[in-house]
């Protein structure tokens, strides 16, 4: 099979979805293995490290044109033109994206499976969880930099200075993203609450993070109760291929304090917070209600090397499966099926024709 690995067109958008081990394994496969010119740079990768193992360098379009074509991030508007019947294996989010890319997926009838939605055989999702332990570990020194009073934060530090603890970190969501999250935030020395529906999961949560967490059951009461004193929000909620609902009100972030910060993961999907809209690592944030809003939508594409080598090793086997059998490794792979949004102009994934349908297209 002709394998494509086009180059990243997102703002700041540096990972890579091959790695040169990676096209080494491909080839090793007899498969053709096309890489846009400079694809892998942002990531450490040069043209010649991929010409060594056998890949070879071609221009955009060539790479577009291949029967299997991979990327990280959800395609482009200036990338819509190349869409044709071929499989796009990536990051779709297509419940959080414009209904545009849903759109132009059905009219080419490009098969899209959408890393995020795949799952293994003990129902979890390894190609999505790589990136969000990245993101989530990124987001409590992301909300730390814009507390500083330099960023109009509230100059609160995150920290642990002798016995005293600092700062007030709530997190909504106990997946990897807020397990991480709070993992870190604790390690820094803040006082961390950890809002999850599942009560009984409070000895595994801890752990994982430390006995100094606060586990708080997500209920709109008590995730506003927690908010007035709160100095850093993170969104870390996930429905599997739909669309993020707003746990965080617009009224309860009207009472949080001036200067706090709100770093939204969730943002892919569309986002938890309902003050909060995408923003990008050239222009991350915004205020309102005085309240500091981070909503970059690839946040670990400003780690782009960590952020590839994590994400290839997820999604080399089934990259593989794809080039070895086609479609055929979605009958074999029930996990790998899931990952299927959009085939032959019909969209595959009920809650992405839910969040499609609503937007009215």
């Amino acid at each position: 099979m002709r394998v494509g690995v086009v180059k990243e067109s997102k703002v700041r958008e540096h990972r890579v979805s091959l790695t040169p081990s990676g096209t080494e394994a491909l080839v090793a496969h007899r498969h053709q293995v096309l890489i846009e010119k400079n694809a892998g740079l942002g990531s450490g990768f040069s043209d010649q490290d991929y010409c060594e193992v056998g890949g070879e360098i071609v221009s955009s379009a060539e790479a577009w044109a291949c029967d299997l074509v991979l990327k990280v991030k959800e395609p482009q508007v200036s990338e819509y033109c190349h869409f044709n019947r071929q499989i796009v294996f990536t990051y779709f989010h297509l419940a959080g994206s414009p209904a545009s890319l849903t759109a132009a997926l059905l009219a080419r009838r490009t098969t899209a499976i959408a890393y995020e939605t795949v799952e293994d055989g003990a129902g979890r999702l390894p190609l999505l969880a790589p990136m969000s332990a990245v993101a989530g570990s990124m987001a409590v020194t992301i909300g730390n930099y814009y507390l500083a009073d330099f960023n109009h934060g509230r100059g609160v530090l995150l920290t642990q200075l002798f016995d005293q603890r600092f700062g007030k970190v709530v997190i909504i969501g106990d997946g990897v993203v807020g397990l991480h999250a709070a993992r870190v935030a604790t390690g820094l020395g803040a006082e961390v609450y950890l809002c999850g529906c599942d009560p009984e999961r409070k000895a595994e949560l801890e752990a994982f993070v430390s006995g100094k967490l606060n586990f708080v059951l997500s209920t709109p009461d008590n995730i506003a109760a927690e908010l007035h004193d709160t100095d850093l929000l993170i969104g870390a909620v996930l429905q599997r291929g739909a669309r993020a609902p707003h746990l965080v009100t617009e009224a309860m972030v009207k009472q949080m304090q001036r200067g706090s910060v709100i770093v939204d993961v969730s943002i892919d999907q569309g986002g938890c917070i309902e003050t909060m809209h995408a923003t990008t690592l050239d222009d991350p944030v915004y205020e309102k209600y005085g309240v500091i809003h981070y909503g970059v939508t690839n946040m670990p594409g400003a780690y782009p090397r960590v952020s590839t080598l994590a994400l290839t090793e997820a999604t080399l086997p089934y990259v593989l499966a794809l080039a070895d059998k086609g479609l055929t490794a979605l009958n074999e792979d029930p996990g790998l099926a899931l990952g299927l949004n959009t085939y032959d102009g019909k969209i595959t994934c009920e809650a992405v024709a839910e969040a499609f349908a609503s937007a009215g297209v």
